[in-house]
């Protein structure tokens, strides 16, 4: 039986935008059925508030619960920005949850000493930076972050116009790359970008999609038959 992944969406950017998750899973993980849980409005509140409230707590975990009684056997959070609210939301199921940028904070804290961390949304830079900073503990590592916004682009990106939206984002990042060791792009609406920036920067770009689902995919092997 192929299993079930429940990818939890907080825009429509991975479902109509921009497919690469689908195209990552189909690559790696090609025997599974997914679906696809969508609340298209809680990464706008949680911009709009400038934080994630009980209320956007309690909409994510509305979403893992719908996921786990769909019988999904694995859950992938595709949102960066709603990180925190994700953990509040696995404790209210048993199915296991995976983020897509969990695996990228733990490469990140291994082999990043002065890292940018870089987003075109403002409320993915705190749990972004947070997660490296938790992974850096956890292994016992000390490092230093510098944030930087791309104020605006991801409307832009969302209007569809990605040529404007990616001059943006490699604007930011050469200027970002005078001060630190290593970038991580924040979000995966940005991860297209990952190898171009690396060739313009000379430095480690890390990009969550392919890392995520990497990971994704080992742990969907490590389940129950």
């Amino acid at each position: 039986m192929p299993k079930k992944i429940a990818i939890l969406h907080t825009s429509f950017v991975f479902v109509s935008v921009e497919p690469m998750i689908n195209d990552l899973i189909a690559e790696l993980v090609p025997d599974a059925e997914v679906l696809h849980f969508v609340d298209s409005d809680v990464l706008a509140t949680v911009v709009r508030e400038q934080g994630i409230s009980p209320n956007s707590e309690a909409r994510m975990t509305h979403l893992a619960q719908a996921a786990e009684s769909a019988g999904a056997d694995i859950i992938f959070s595709a949102c960066s920005s709603l990180g925190p609210a994700v953990d509040v939301a696995s404790r209210s199921v048993r199915t296991p949850v995976v983020k897509i940028d969990e695996a990228m904070a733990m490469r990140a804290a291994r082999e990043g000493t002065r890292i940018g961390v870089l987003a075109t949304v403002p409320t993915t830079l705190g749990p972004t930076s947070d997660l490296i900073q938790a992974k850096a503990k956890e292994i016992g590592r000390s490092l230093t972050l510098e944030q930087r916004l791309c104020e605006g682009a991801f409307s832009v990106l969302m209007s569809g116009d990605r040529e404007k939206h990616d001059s943006m984002v490699i604007e930011q990042a050469t200027d970002l790359a005078e001060t630190v060791d290593m970038i991580v792009l924040a979000q995966a609406s940005m991860s297209r970008l990952a190898e171009v920036l690396q060739e313009k920067i000379q430095l480690p770009v890390l990009a969550s999609p392919r890392i995520g689902v990497d990971y994704l995919a080992r742990r969907v092997a490590e389940l129950p038959a």
